[in-house]
């Protein structure tokens, strides 16, 4: 099982961080060992002081493909769900500014929340999906899926010519705006719509 992660998928985002808009997807992966363990917390790591929380729609593949057209992505996924891709963003600079690969800054241990998954009947437009994080009860990001660059049918398409997809799989489709450090004794809400995902304390 692997994490395909989609980065620079919303505009506002992409501005924050004062990146370049890409002319195509953004893919990097990250271990299944990088999961952070249900109903433990996150503990922000020894080699980082700026870890950032960044919140995504996720999707998890339900059969093996490969070169899935767009029209065809639909049947690949029937669940929906929601998670955080922790960044350490002091050490994912460092890295970027030395043209380096950003695993050590993004696959790191417990990088990746993976909340709960919905059934997708239960969204009446998989492009038109309200989602959020709180921060201590208090909203700092929240998105839709309609302002991705790339569909979620589009970034199946595109991320199956290069990687096969099995069954299992998880795709973080990217972040919006409002990315921020996490603090110890921080408490991490995220919802789809008015529902919550998951709930995560910071250590």
């Amino acid at each position: 099982m692997k994490l395909i992660c989609i980065g620079r998928n919303y505009t506002d985002h992409i501005k924050e961080l004062e990146n370049e808009k890409p002319a195509e997807p953004v893919v990097f992966l990250k271990p299944d060992t990088s999961i952070l363990l249900k109903k433990q917390p996150f503990f922000i790591p020894d080699f980082s002081d700026d870890v950032h929380h960044e919140v995504e729609v996720l999707v998890k593949i339900n059969k093996v493909g490969k070169y899935i057209d767009k029209k065809f992505a639909h049947k690949y996924y029937d669940e929906i769900g929601l998670g955080i891709d922790f960044t350490a963003r002091d050490l994912q600079s460092q890295l970027k500014a030395k043209g380096l690969p950003w695993e050590k800054a993004k696959a790191f241990d417990g990088a990746a929340v993976v909340g709960k998954w919905l059934p997708k009947t239960k969204f009446q437009n998989i492009n038109n999906i309200n989602f959020s994080l709180k921060k201590n009860d208090e909203v700092v990001q929240k998105g839709n899926t309609e302002l991705m660059l790339w569909k979620i049918d589009e970034l199946i398409e595109y991320v199956s010519k290069y990687f096969t997809l099995k069954i299992g799989d998880i795709i973080f489709t990217g972040t919006p705006a409002g990315v921020g450090k996490v603090f110890v004794d921080d408490q991490l809400k995220g919802y789809l719509e008015d529902e919550e995902m998951f709930s995560i304390k910071i250590k």
